[in-house]
């Protein structure tokens, strides 16, 4: 189960025994406290834009966040429950070291995203959004193209490029995701949700349990990130002032006593029945309920993934998460591979850095880019 666990592939990479991770961005000085005051977008995106598409059902709106103005396009998607925001300090750490542009997509269902279908997350119609979003931003001429993925995101990435849906694909990266383990992990993955807590009492609280869950082991991209995850909404709680107004005052008269008796407990009345409203967050995206989609995300994905033409880069967080075909495709080389170790789940979240340095390497190897001027790789 621990194993499972560890290999999910669907939402973030679930705590450890302890609670806290070991990680060098998780220690502090004595006495230092930590921030966990969110961090806006515009720190790491140029834009924030909504793009409307054509459906069947009207109109559906995707919320992209944008930068660079030049280079070929890094298209980013983001696991099942994250959003767009996942990819922020990546994008700026990737943008200063090679010539590119980014435009990260809340995927349907997720983030700032409004669909006509919301309920719809199956691969089918999630890979054909990111086709009419590139439409819909490009016209007929798009510029060269790399889809990025991670998780579910990497899932739909391949499902995308197989379907020939992006004519400009230059490649292909994905990020932590593989058909075995994937399957593997299916089984535990409800328990995995239940065991999350439904809300929290502020963004910063939420922020603080990401951290210290090992969700996000990257304390700043979790301050960026985790308000794509969970969302404001009003809770009811009973109010806990019902018994402060009570013996406060001596009466001296039994009468004014008995009045005063009788006038307490018709306000205690009142008061148990009072409640007020408190603002607490709660997770955008209920994953629970899309589990009739998982299989479609990763079955037959490996085959999927070799079966695509363009140069591929496939970046894990552990070796052991390789199945038989891919082993089989590495062997051949079919695709590059490259393992980043002391990382959860979200790899591009606790290791921007190192996801970025690889991404670079293999665009520029393949003559994609260039590495920017005074950079050194």
């Amino acid at each position: 189960m621990e194993k499972q666990l560890h290999l999910n592939l669907l939402a973030s990479r679930p705590p450890m025994a302890g609670g806290m991770q070991s990680s060098s961005k998780m220690k502090m000085g004595p006495g230092r406290k930590r921030d966990f005051t969110p961090l806006s977008w515009s720190q790491y995106f140029e834009t924030m834009e909504d793009v409307e598409v054509e459906n069947e059902n009207g109109k559906d709106i995707f919320r992209l966040y944008c930068n660079g103005s030049h280079g070929p396009v890094l298209f980013l998607l983001h696991g099942g429950g994250h959003s767009a925001l996942s990819w922020a300090v990546f994008t700026a750490v990737i943008c200063n070291r090679i010539n590119c542009r980014v435009v990260a997509m809340d995927l349907r269902a997720h983030g700032d995203t409004k669909v006509k279908n919301p309920e719809d997350l199956s691969a089918d119609t999630m890979a054909k959004d990111v086709g009419k979003v590139v439409e819909a931003l490009y016209g007929e001429s798009p510029p060269p193209i790399l889809i990025i993925g991670h998780s579910m995101g990497g899932a739909i990435a391949v499902h995308t490029a197989s379907a020939n849906l992006v004519p400009s694909l230059l490649g292909l990266c994905v990020i932590d995701v593989v058909e075995g383990t994937a399957m593997d992990a299916l089984n535990s993955m409800q328990n995995f949700l239940r065991s999350r807590p439904k809300t929290f009492k502020s963004l910063e609280n939420a922020i603080e349990w990401s951290v210290k869950s090992g969700q996000i082991r990257n304390l700043e991209s979790a301050r960026v990130s985790m308000g794509g995850q969970v969302k404001k909404c009003e809770e009811s709680i009973s109010s806990p002032s019902v018994t402060n107004s009570l013996g406060e005052g001596i009466i001296e008269e039994e009468e004014d006593e008995e009045a005063e008796e009788e006038s307490n407990k018709k306000r205690m009345k009142e008061d148990e029945h009072q409640v007020k409203k408190e603002s607490v967050f709660t997770w955008r995206v209920e994953l629970s309920k899309t589990e009739k989609y998982w299989e479609g995300w990763f079955r037959g994905l490996s085959a999927l993934f070799l079966s695509c033409s363009v140069p591929k880069l496939l970046l894990l967080a552990g070796v052991d998460r390789l199945d038989k075909d891919l082993t089989i495709g590495q062997m051949q080389g079919k695709f590059q591979m490259q393992v980043l170790p002391q990382c959860g789940h979200a790899v591009h979240e606790d290791a921007p850095d190192k996801v970025a340095d690889a991404l670079a390497t293999f665009m520029v190897r393949h003559k994609f880019t260039e590495f920017k001027e005074g950079f050194l790789c």
